[in-house]
């Protein structure tokens, strides 16, 4: 920053923001939820889930009773193998589940022979997986307990090939043949899941479509003392309410029961979601539900589908497992792209994200752009920090005689505040004037941390010798130290504090700001050292002009 006085209130703005954003998600508002009842809080399931068929599956009027296992282990069929140009993806014939999700871009790590991110996972500890299926009033229904029939257990986009189909079959006794197709789409991580039904029996065959999330809740996120953990948890878009959060306490606590078109539900983390999204047109019941073994599942369930003898039906759905890209996600689903959370400054990090995305398609190097987007946001306060510095200039040439004027009247506060300010009015000085520009600047800072925070597109992303991951701490401590030493510079150009513990804080800050900003993501601290060295050198410019009498 631009004045050291101002870092300490820089500093405090900083953690009240985000200790104000973590009180807003634990106690601000929450999407309208069913409280469940005296009797269901001892045991009982809430009546969106049917007892008979399992605690994951929700619930039809009049569904024929039969007994599931509801443990943790999931069941297994036979898998099926799908690899497109950017998902490997494994699918269960036990309900069709999509069981594993890995990105074949986004490697688990910076290490050279670093598997890919798995997003989607059936291990027990880290269950996290996606499910769909139909609830029917009739004696059998394709729900994700039930075996699914495939072609192949091995599928591959070619290299001309723009969409895969992969089908999986279910049939009745009486003749009802669903379809459950996967259809997946080249460089896309949006996947078509639609039921194509086909009754062929000789009865009118009605059912609803239902898709849900089903995972254990994380460990921990990667956060840490000196910085904001990232939400993972639930999340739903509705068009009246937009981006609600469900974390699992919200699960724990109640169910939600809510009803609407034009949404979706998704699974968020650091980087990454999962998110279902019925057609556009459909009404959807969306519903969480607190398993007893520490799963959770968020879902939606569709309108009913009657479909006569003899005749056909497609319920459509979509699935997103990929990263949080931007300019993806809006064109998959109105709101989507609100899953990069970039808290209560979006209005701010969004137009720096586009300003940084677009510096970067120029250079193709995200440490580029971030030093070039730092010299832009300069030139954009360039008055205000001219402004900054000339009054701190003038307060550094008043210094001494500032200094007489507290020899002369000792411990006499208010005679000495009565001189100062005549001192001030007098040589045209406004003492807030280093302070209030540099303020301003405050919420910019703090929106290019949520950016270098959230955007996937900087994860792991290089700049040049041991900076390998822009979006992790430097490993080395080189810049923190590099910025601790400009904040000391910064300091010396600065008029001293009249204080002497005033005076001692400030000769402090450099070292704890070092401490603080070894743990930020070193693309915010190349941030803050390039800003730090533009700052500099206008100031000193400034300064020797105003000591030298020239403005």
């Amino acid at each position: 920053m631009d004045n050291p006085r101002v870092l300490l209130f820089v500093a405090l703005s900083f953690l009240f923001l985000l200790i104000w954003q973590a009180w807003i998600e634990d106690y601000g508002p929450k999407p309208e939820i069913t409280q469940a009842s005296g009797e269901q809080a001892q045991g009982e399931q809430p009546a969106n889930v049917n007892q008979q068929t399992g605690e994951d599956l929700p619930s039809v009027e009049a569904a024929p009773e039969q007994q599931i296992e509801t443990s943790r282990k999931l069941a297994e069929g036979q898998r099926i193998r799908i690899e497109t140009d950017v998902l490997r993806v494994e699918i269960d014939t036990q309900g069709g589940d999509v069981r594993i999700v890995d990105l074949l871009g986004y490697p688990e790590s910076t290490e050279p022979d670093s598997p890919p991110f798995r997003l989607l996972t059936d291990r027990d500890n880290e269950l996290f997986i996606a499910q769909a299926g139909l609830r029917s009033t009739g004696d059998e229904e394709p729900n994700h307990y039930a075996i699914f029939e495939a072609q192949q257990t091995h599928y591959k986009m070619g290299a001309g090939q723009d969409t895969l189909e992969v089908p999986l079959f279910w049939r009745s006794a009486d003749g009802v043949k669903v379809t459950k197709l996967f259809r997946f789409h080249r460089d896309s991580y949006a996947i078509d899941v639609e039921f194509l039904i086909d009754n062929k029996s000789n009865q009118p065959w009605s059912a609803r479509a239902y898709r849900q999330l089903q995972r254990t809740e994380p460990a921990g996120n990667g956060g840490s003392v000196f910085m904001v953990q990232t939400y993972t948890g639930g999340v739903i878009y509705s068009p009246e309410d937009k981006y609600q959060k469900i974390d699992f306490g919200d699960m724990r606590d109640a169910d939600l029961k809510r009803e609407f078109s034009n949404g979706w539900a998704a699974m968020i983390q650091h980087y990454f979601l999962t998110a279902w999204i019925p057609e556009p047109s459909v009404t959807a019941s969306y519903y969480t539900r607190a398993l007893k073994d520490g799963r959770y599942v968020l879902g939606f369930v569709d309108g009913s589908t009657r479909v006569e003898p003899g005749a056909q039906a497609t319920i459509p759905a979509r699935l997103y497992a990929g990263p949080k890209l931007q300019n993806q996600l809006e064109a998959v689903a109105p709101g989507l792209e609100l899953t990069v959370d970039y808290g209560m400054l979006t209005f701010l990090s969004q137009p720096l994200f586009w300003l940084l995305d677009k510096i970067h398609a120029l250079v193709n190097n995200w440490g580029w752009a971030i030093i070039i987007l730092t010299i832009l946001i300069k030139l954009a306060f360039f008055k205000l920090s001219e402004t900054s510095y000339k009054s701190m200039a003038n307060m550094r040439k008043l210094a001494p005689r500032l200094k007489a004027l507290k020899e002369r009247y000792g411990d006499d506060k208010q005679r000495l505040n009565q001189a100062m300010m005549e001192m001030y009015k007098t040589e045209k000085i406004n003492p807030l004037g280093g302070c209030l520009p540099v303020l301003v600047q405050i919420p910019v800072f703090i929106a290019l941390y949520w950016v270098l925070l959230e955007s996937v597109e900087l994860r792991q992303a290089p700049f040049m010798l041991w900076l390998k991951d822009l979006s992790s701490a430097d490993p080395y401590f080189v810049l923190p130290l590099i910025m601790g030493v400009t904040m000391l510079i910064q300091q010396k150009l600065n008029p001293a504090p009249m204080d002497p513990i005033q005076a001692k804080v400030m000769m402090i800050l450099p070292v704890v700001f070092t401490v603080f900003f070894a743990f930020f993501p070193s693309g915010l601290v190349l941030y803050w050292v390039v800003n730090n060295t533009l700052s500099i050198a206008q100031q000193w410019v400034i300064t020797r002009r105003v000591e030298a009498g020239e403005a």
